[in-house]
């Protein structure tokens, strides 16, 4: 069992950076494939980005040359620095944690998540 749990959200202007946090524990860090999603309301929930074991990394289309996932395997934390964000930013943001041997943007692929962390972009 792995436990997940982000921090770092909040109210941010628009062009604005902010920087999500995930802590995991319970089972060996570096076995796992980390992950970060979004979910509006209303909306389905959509894939962010998501980091290897060795630290290779994929990007939603929406995110790509604005976001940045990183992991401290020392620490067991996965971090999501977000910049230039924009309105359409806004979302509740969950941390995902997988066992396989492939990074997916399919959310259903992962294991283990998070109860999320809101971050809101104001226009």
């Amino acid at each position: 069992q792995v436990q997940v749990v982000e921090s770092g959200g909040g109210l941010v202007q628009a062009g604005g950076s902010l920087r999500l946090s995930c802590v995991a524990s319970g089972r060996t860090f570096t076995r796992y494939i980390m992950a970060w999603f979004r979910q509006a309301p209303g909306k389905e929930r959509e894939f962010v980005a998501a980091i290897s074991r060795s630290g290779g990394s994929i990007y939603g289309d929406s995110v790509k040359g604005r976001f940045t996932i990183s992991r401290d395997n020392a620490k067991n934390t996965v971090y999501l620095q977000m910049n230039s964000l924009k309105a359409e930013d806004t979302a509740n943001y969950y941390c995902a944690a997988d066992a396989g041997w492939t990074m997916t943007t399919t959310s259903g692929e992962y294991d283990y998540w998070g109860q999320g962390t809101q971050v809101t972009v104001s226009s």
